[in-house]
């Protein structure tokens, strides 16, 4: 087995470890799982090249930073420009840290099943997103609009509305990354990409929320996606799943999962040091 061949084993270890040991299989069926909307780039990278193996590395990087943290990004560098790859995550604001972590491994596992072969790819899920390209991104604005949801028209009442407007204004108004608010049985949310500055972030949210007060109007929710940024509002609770998860009695069952994970992930360390030294003494006669 090459060395590449090596370190996919290993980062496929890696995720299946993190998505079906570490993290609780009751996970699987909250509202964080589901695709929203995906994406690839269309050039393809060699099979077995430098590229395949800085791609495994920076998504091995994704998954094991949302166990500590909510948002983040990398680069790996390669010998040649061709060879370099970046990529983010980045969770919902609300979400508890084993939610965002399982999360992040669930989307790296769609990308890779999605635009298998391909440079770049983008998979944003109801609690996280993950991007990752061999092009430019980071740090840059994207206004695309990549996902738009209007839920059926429940006819002009002034009071819902104005309430809905509110809660978008007080979005648009509001400091940080993630933005919450309800007014009137009416509940928000807005988030940008840590990778935005303040300005920028603004910028974005400000044409998500215009854009959705336009297109879907009388809607009794609506969900404006671009390419850095997202409004969501709803008027009878379609995001009511929107909290963090964890606070219906599972605390129990995810400590009791995170100790089990943990014996499991020295247990697969352990193989895996064996499997290298068996392949390494292979080569080495």
């Amino acid at each position: 087995m090459t060395k590449r061949g090596i370190a996919r084993t290993f980062f496929t270890m890696c995720v299946f470890f993190c998505e079906t040991l570490f993290f609780p299989r009751f996970s699987e069926c909250s509202s964080t799982s589901v695709l929203l909307f995906s994406g690839c780039a269309q050039q393809r990278y060699t099979p077995n090249s430098p590229y395949e193996s800085n791609l495994d590395s920076l998504l091995t990087s994704l998954v094991n930073s949302a166990t500590y943290s909510s948002y983040n990004n990398f680069t790996v560098v390669g010998s040649t420009q061709q060879d370099a790859v970046s990529g983010l995550y980045q969770c919902r604001g609300d979400l508890a840290m084993p939610d965002c972590a399982a999360c992040v491994a669930r989307a790296v596992t769609r990308a890779g099943d999605i635009c298998r072969g391909l440079c770049g790819g983008a998979v944003q899920l109801d609690g996280c997103f993950v991007k990752y390209d061999n092009m430019t991104f980071l740090g840059v604005e994207d206004k695309t609009v990549v996902l738009k949801k209007c839920g059926p028209s429940v006819g002009y009442n002034p009071d819902a509305m104005g309430s809905r407007d509110a809660v978008l204004a007080g979005l648009a108004a509001a400091g940080g990354n993630f933005r919450v608010g309800g007014s009137g049985g009416v509940r928000g949310m807005a988030q940008c990409t840590g990778d935005l500055s303040y300005g920028e972030c603004q910028d974005c949210l400000a044409e998500a929320i215009s854009r959705l007060k336009g297109d879907c109007g009388t809607a009794d929710y609506g969900d404006m996606f671009l390419g850095k940024c997202y409004a969501r509002y709803s008027t009878g609770g379609a995001h009511d799943e929107s909290k963090a998860h964890g606070e219906s009695g599972h605390g129990g069952v995810k400590t009791f999962a995170i100790i089990i994970g943990s014996l499991a992930g020295v247990a697969i360390l352990i193989i895996f040091l064996a499997f290298m030294t068996k392949i390494c003494g292979r080569q080495g006669k």
